[in-house]
């Protein structure tokens, strides 16, 4: 088990990891999309989720990975009325590639949050 971490993504806001790969398969922290220089938080619903996105990402790159590699993502909105819109960024951030993916309404997120999103990518 080797912890993958990266300062281009938010350090971790309590005691777990960025990421942990186990052989050949990466579990990556739900990821805020706040400002990494200021922790503001996003609150545009689109920008969030590619802000969400693209820590994602840097984990997954610090991992020795490529976007390639995601196989599943868990998407955690603070009002599933914003679904559609949640759906049009994740859509521009995979293109072709799908992953599998849950997606929830939760009565609240760490910060306050409009949107966190967790991964699993595999080798």
């Amino acid at each position: 088990m080797t912890i993958i971490k990266t300062l281009k993504a938010p350090k971790a806001i309590g005691p777990y990891s960025q990421g942990i790969l186990v052989k050949d398969t990466l579990y990556v922290s739900g990821q805020l999309p706040v400002e990494l220089e200021t922790g503001v938080k996003i609150d545009d619903v689109y920008a969030a989720t590619l802000k969400s996105l693209a820590y994602i990402l840097e984990i997954v790159k610090a991992a020795g990975m490529v976007k390639e590699n995601i196989c599943k993502c868990t998407v955690y909105l603070k009002d599933l009325g914003d679904f559609a819109t949640m759906n049009k960024a994740y859509s521009h951030f995979f293109g072709d590639h799908k992953p599998a993916r849950a997606a929830f309404e939760v009565s609240k997120l760490p910060k306050d949050v409009v949107v966190e999103i967790d991964c699993i990518a595999v080798k």
